[in-house]
């Protein structure tokens, strides 16, 4: 297994959820860190978790790519060379496409994808001059199917599956000792439902319901258990990891029914979106 203590590793969207997990999770196996997150007041209370362990943070947009270029840089400075990335930061919008604004397509498709290809790019020449080391992609189920009112977060998550299975495949030509990763979440119990920008609904969608609400209660997964299965994963050399129950039954349905998976598996679901 790939051991981690002493690694240099940037984590994107720390400052909450599954990112703060990871941090306190890659932490505990004496990994060094560097912490970025646009929410400042959440990055500083990872930072406090994490205590005396050393680690970095920036408060910064990552659709902001000469910000994004500086931490990375940043992180490589101050321990001399980086070792891994995790492209974690997410969002979602709530919207059937034709009623979905095009700066709010745009925002989701800039944080969720194009941020993590960027995070990719700034990351690669570290890591080759290393000989070794990580990158890992955070998608989704919502990156294996389909869901209505979230077709800015399918594209973004089935993106970052395309984008990180192609990249696995060209570094394990040219790049054998860089591990490349796609992780897909099932439920975890996050605030991304309730962060979601709610823009409008399908016809006949119940008035009263709370989608958010519906997550919540259908998510089975902590941030800390989803962030133990990601740096499991790295250790392993993983190329992919499929994090909770509901994500397994999901890539099972939707191998043995490509064509009528949602209707078999929509209740399973329930009204919320899954990260």
């Amino acid at each position: 297994m790939a051991d981690l203590d002493g690694r240099v590793i940037a984590v994107t969207g720390a400052a909450s959820g599954i990112g703060r997990a990871l941090a306190l999770a890659l932490a505990r196996r004496g990994a060094r860190l560097a912490l970025a997150d646009r929410d400042a007041e959440g990055l500083a209370e990872t930072a406090r978790l994490l205590g005396n362990f050393p680690a970095i943070t920036r408060a910064f947009d990552v659709t902001d790519h000469a910000a994004l270029a500086a931490f990375v840089e940043a992180a490589a400075a101050e321990w001399n060379g980086l070792d891994g990335i995790i492209n974690n930061a997410g969002l979602s919008v709530v919207a059937p496409f034709a009623d979905c604004p095009r700066e709010d397509f745009d925002r989701v498709m800039a944080v969720n994808f194009t941020a993590v290809v960027e995070g990719t790019r700034l990351a690669l020449p570290h890591l080759r001059a290393r000989g070794s080391g990580w990158i890992v992609n955070i998608s989704s189920v919502f990156g294996m199917m389909g869901y209505p009112t979230q077709s800015a977060y399918n594209a973004s998550k089935f993106a970052v599956r395309g984008f990180t299975e192609a990249l696995a495949l060209e570094l394990a030509v040219t790049d054998p000792g860089i591990a490349v990763i796609r992780v897909h979440p099932g439920g975890v119990k996050t605030r991304v439902a309730r962060n979601a920008k709610q823009i409008a609904r399908l016809p006949g969608t119940p008035a009263d319901l709370d989608a958010a609400a519906e997550f919540e209660k259908a998510a089975r997964t902590t941030p800390e258990a989803a962030a133990e299965a990601i740096v499991r994963g790295m250790e392993e050399r993983r190329h992919r990891i499929l994090i909770g129950p509901d994500a397994r039954f999901i890539d099972w349905m939707v191998r043995l029914f490509p064509e009528t998976h949602f209707r078999r598996i929509g209740l399973f679901l329930g009204g919320g979106q899954r990260r």
